[in-house]
């Protein structure tokens, strides 16, 4: 039997990821508790941090995303916005992006780490992908209806309108984060077998 694809490391850190996706769907169909609050930024920080070998990291993150995007854009929205919906490929970036801060800052778990790993993670989202969706023909300037003029106070304007959904990313991450990262470490000191990287 090999011993390696029933890890139980791997498997637990498998199953925490699967469940932050299916409480991502779940608060989609708006059946969770927080349907304003995802877990996409913890379960990418979360990914980074645990995964002892990168691509591990980035291609179980973002088989995550892949299949409760799926879910939901053709399940939950019945294939309204097509398969995948417009501008993916740099949310995808982005959300790889989160993945490599989890490398970088989360090489050891503490409070601190992971708040600070989430402030960044969340403000680098913010920044990133209200400034995709400014230059993109179908970012829209709330207050005309119409696409964002190519200036500096349209694109402040863009940054405006994409702060309250920054506060839910940020409050989202956080909250996941603490129970994920909470919930791994605090299995750890129950069975040690969980603290041994292959």
């Amino acid at each position: 039997m090999d011993t390696q694809r029933l890890n139980p490391r791997i498997l637990t850190l498998l199953l925490i990821i699967l469940a932050a996706s299916l409480v991502r769907v779940l608060n989609a169909a708006q059946l969770g508790p927080m349907t304003n609050l995802t877990p996409i930024g913890a379960m990418a920080l979360f990914g980074g941090a645990y995964f002892s070998k990168p691509w591990k990291a980035f291609v179980v993150a973002l088989l995550s995303l892949l299949l409760s995007d799926l879910i939901i854009n053709g399940v939950l929205f019945d294939g309204k916005y097509g398969l995948m919906y417009q501008g993916w490929m740099g949310v995808y970036a982005v959300f790889a992006l989160i993945v490599w801060y989890g490398k970088q800052f989360l090489q050891k778990i503490t409070v601190g780490n992971v708040l600070l790993a989430a402030l960044i993670a969340s403000l680098g989202h913010w920044i990133l992908s209200d400034t995709m969706s400014f230059f993109s023909p179908l970012g829209l300037d709330l207050r005309t209806g119409q696409p964002f003029a190519r200036t500096w106070d349209a694109l402040l304007q863009c940054y405006a309108q994409g702060l309250p959904y920054m506060k839910n990313f940020l409050t989202g991450t956080l909250f996941y984060s603490a129970l994920m990262f909470g919930g791994f470490e605090l299995a750890k000191t129950r069975f040690p077998v969980l603290a041994i990287r292959q």
